[in-house]
């Protein structure tokens, strides 16, 4: 996740597969994706785990990774729209982020302008304090948001997106949206350091951004945004805060790829979710396998767009 305010950046890297062995035909020689964000972020770990398993599975010889970060993927939405509009053999990572970033910072350059492909992930967000942090759970999360809004700095992800929406939700159960003080950074290892640092009261990330830290013991997670507990953390909701989201990682293409192009991509992009290393990483990494396609993804993309305004306008966030 890139913050709102950092620098973008462009970097490539190629990699190539192994001698195939894979029954199934090769689609294609080579392949990109364009990850919108910088290295080291949940969709960098997204999009190279899906380029290991493309090449993995035999669907593709070469993967091409392309990272464009800043402002929440807006900056490599309008990078990608410029310059693979047409082209059936780059891929655009996408997700919540993008979604919620859009409708914050309203750019010229929309999720209107590229199409769907497939859902791969869902993610849940942890909140965590340092370690010796006198915040022991949700509810005493929401007293320090009431008694001392300015102080309680909240640190996440990119502007508008789901990190920041989630800080929405815990100062609109505290009754504090318009006082919300959230701290937007480009990736995990950023707002891990906020924490131990102290500049942030509490922050909000995905496990795998915040497992390190967890492990090490500088941090504490105080809950989860899921329903239920997740790897023996306790929900938020079970602990008396009503509040639960998910986030959700996919796949797009350009909105001039023709159709019979994006078919061939969809099936190269599931056969990759069925090879041996995707689904290794996705239990390493603690994600939900979620596939979705076809018109269900096209509907779901749909209704995410439709309602991530009036949420970002309910919650006042702010760019």
């Amino acid at each position: 996740m890139a913050g709102a305010a950092a620098a973008a950046g462009t970097g490539y890297a190629v990699f190539r597969a192994a001698p195939a062995q894979a029954a199934e035909p090769q689609l294609f020689a080579k392949l990109r994706i364009v990850i919108p964000a910088n290295e080291g972020g949940g969709w960098d770990q997204t999009g190279r785990a899906l380029g290991a398993a493309l090449l993995a599975s035999g669907a593709v010889g070469e993967v091409v990774y392309e990272n464009i970060g800043g402002k929440g993927g807006t900056i490599g939405l309008a990078k990608y729209v410029e310059k693979y509009d047409a082209d059936a053999e780059t891929l655009l990572m996408s997700g919540m982020v993008m979604v919620g970033a859009v409708a914050l910072q309203k750019p010229p350059v929309t999720m209107a302008q590229v199409a769907p492909v497939a859902r791969l992930t869902s993610d849940y967000e942890v909140v965590a304090v340092k370690a010796d942090s006198p915040i022991r759970t949700p509810k005493d999360l929401i007293a320090q948001l009431r008694a001392d809004p300015a102080k309680t700095v909240i640190a996440g992800g990119s502007a508008g997106g789901v990190d920041h929406m989630y800080a929405g939700m815990l100062a609109r159960v505290a009754g504090s949206t318009a006082n919300l003080v959230y701290q937007p950074h480009p990736g995990g290892a950023q707002v891990v350091e906020s924490l131990v640092s102290g500049k942030a009261a509490a922050g909000i990330s995905g496990f795998s951004e915040f497992s390190e830290g967890l492990a090490s013991g500088k941090l504490r997670a105080i809950g989860v945004s899921s329903k239920r507990p997740f790897l023996g953390i306790p929900s938020v909701r079970e602990q008396g805060v009503d509040a639960d989201l998910a986030n959700w990682r996919g796949v797009l293409t350009g909105k001039k790829v023709p159709a019979e192009r994006k078919a061939v991509l969809l099936q190269a992009v599931q056969r990759a979710t069925t090879a041996d290393v995707w689904q290794k990483t996705i239990k390493r990494n603690n994600w939900d396998a979620y596939w979705m396609a076809g018109k269900d993804f096209e509907s779901f993309l749909e209704l995410d767009l439709a309602m991530a305004g009036p949420i970002i306008y309910l919650l006042k966030l702010k760019a």
